[in-house]
């Protein structure tokens, strides 16, 4: 994995911890050589995360929809001014597609909306056999606890496949996280997907 891409907050959370573990991994991605691949944001673990692994000599790409651009949250420029490479995309649509693109692999870390539906979409996206990248929540805190409780409850009641639930890594250590990563073998897309395809 050359390229990872981090979906995470634009708000740092309430716990120290969230941030001192974005510091973590962005500090983690830097050492291995691993270059950063995020939305752009200068706020919360967003900024987090960039900085650490700017900071640690490490490389980082931003991508940001235009409308964000110039905007401030608390006096802060929304967009990282400080990055490698800051790319400016027409959409949010546009910025998820080229993040993807761009990554070998994907985490997200503590986040709202945004973050859930970035990972989502990217599991779906697994799922469907448009990628074969691995993916993974950086659990700090048991934050994602209630969702891979959901992910479980979805296979109990039939509504997702345990092969595909696979996809879905987890840790709280961001190191172990990685290993998990770089060891991930994707199941085949599924017998009935096939079946769709052909008719």
């Amino acid at each position: 994995m050359k390229r990872i891409c981090v979906f995470c907050g634009a708000n740092p959370g309430h716990n120290p911890l969230y941030r001192n573990e974005a510091e973590k991994l962005g500090r983690l991605l830097a050492a291995r050589g691993i270059e950063l691949v995020y939305g752009g944001g200068n706020v919360g673990l967003m900024g987090v995360v960039a900085d650490a692994c700017l900071s640690a000599g490490g490389s980082v790409i931003g991508v940001i929809p235009q409308a964000l651009m110039g905007k401030e949250v608390d006096g802060r420029h929304v967009e990282h001014r400080a990055l490698n490479r800051l790319e400016v995309v027409d959409s949010m649509h546009t910025r998820k597609a080229r993040m993807a693109e761009l990554a070998d692999g994907f985490i997200a870390m503590p986040g709202g909306f945004g973050t859930f539906e970035e990972f989502c979409e990217v599991l779906t996206w697994g799922q469907l056999g448009f990628h074969v990248k691995p993916m993974g929540l950086l659990n700090v805190n048991g934050f994602y606890d209630p969702l891979l409780a959901l992910f479980d409850h979805a296979v109990d009641e039939g509504f997702l496949r345990p092969q595909n639930r696979a996809m879905a890594l987890a840790d709280s250590d961001g190191e172990r996280l990685l290993a998990a990563m770089a060891a991930f073998q994707p199941e085949p897309v599924s017998n009935w997907l096939k079946q769709e395809k052909e008719l």
